[in-house]
């Protein structure tokens, strides 16, 4: 963990809770910034609806969720597009000014706007990282060689069970008169990600044990492997910003091929050509693998599909892994079985 981490753990231990939230899992260290911890704001009344925004659609559908009418919920980075390198736009700007509660993920996801984030806590706004609770349970939070947070949390559901409680909190410490519908409304949601995780869980483990292998675009389900017993394989590291190196590339070509995996994976917001050049090269080697779909890792699917909200985000990546790796899943997923 590097000196700015660091710094940004020691400085959690602040009261203000919500400055807590801020810098439990902040982005970027200014000088200054951890200095002193100021009494935050009492609010006894908020004007319904409030306006709030998320960095992610994956946050952002967990306020709408949370929130039902009384705000309304705002997503920055949309369907496709890779967090990890997102610059905020100068509309991005004016809906942060104009928010009255920020949820953002932490653990370095928003890493381009991390001095954003930064100057929105300072000016006094309700700012919150749905990560907090995780970074308080230190073993929970996977890090890479070079200690680098892994931001991808909600690809275990559990975990992102975690970040429904964030949010009602900060909701209902910004509209304390509506605390009980927050309440009863992430109530009902857990109950629906319970079930989201079950089924997660039972897919997936009907997959041939030499098989539960997952090879990626980049490290991205780390916390989805390990809470569903899979191995992870990622062409890149934690964030897409890292490099793929020619011996990666080698290397995954030579796994694939001795292991007989029968299916490798793109993703919808990374680009696909490292994986096709992992299919050619296992080829190449004798090894027929197929591509076993696109998985949704740092974006959902489009707006307003059922991929587009996170229940249909997992159900599609548990699914389709499942079939793909010679395991079994109903027809239309756990979509169809609700239905039923």
């Amino acid at each position: 963990m590097n000196s700015v981490e660091k710094s940004i753990r020691s400085a959690a231990s602040c009261p203000n809770r919500r400055f807590r939230a801020f810098v439990g899992a902040a982005l970027i260290s200014l000088s200054g910034l951890f200095t002193s911890c100021t009494e935050e704001t009492s609010v006894t009344s908020a004007e319904v609806p409030f306006e709030v925004t998320a960095t992610v659609a994956m946050i952002a559908d967990i306020v709408r969720e949370v929130a039902g009418d009384r705000a309304n919920v705002s997503g920055m980075i949309g369907s496709g597009v890779d967090p990890h390198l997102y610059k905020p736009t100068a509309p991005d700007i004016k809906s942060l000014q104009q928010a009255d509660v920020i949820f953002y993920n932490g653990l370095n996801l928003e890493g381009k706007m991390g001095d954003v984030l930064v100057r929105m806590a300072r000016s006094g706004k309700s700012v919150y990282a749905v990560t907090e609770e995780i970074l308080d349970q230190g073993s929970y939070v996977i890090t890479d060689e070079e200690d680098h947070y892994d931001p991808h949390v909600w690809m275990d559901v559990q975990g992102w069970i975690k970040a429904v409680d964030v949010v009602s909190e900060g909701l209902a410490a910004y509209d304390p008169e509506g605390t009980d519908s927050y309440i009863k409304n992430a109530t009902a949601y857990k109950q629906e990600l319970v079930k989201l995780d079950a089924y997660a869980k039972k897919v997936i483990s009907s997959i041939p044990e030499e098989k539960r292998v997952l090879v990626t675009a980049h490290d991205a389900f780390g916390y989805m492997a390990r809470a569903y017993g899979l191995e992870v394989k990622g062409i890149q590291g934690i964030s897409t910003e890292s490099e793929a190196g020619v011996k990666d590339i080698e290397d995954l070509v030579t796994f694939l091929a001795d292991k007989k995996i029968p299916a490798i994976f793109i993703e919808s917001s990374v680009s696909d050509k490292n994986i096709r050049a992992l299919a050619e090269g296992a080829e190449a080697k004798g090894h027929q693998v197929g591509i076993g779909g696109e998985l949704f890792s740092d974006a959902m699917g489009p707006s307003g599909t059922y991929e587009g909200t996170y229940l249909g985000m997992i159900d599609h990546n548990a699914t389709t892994i499942a079939r793909a790796l010679g395991g079994t899943a109903p027809e239309k997923g756990l979509k169809g079985k609700l239905s039923q």
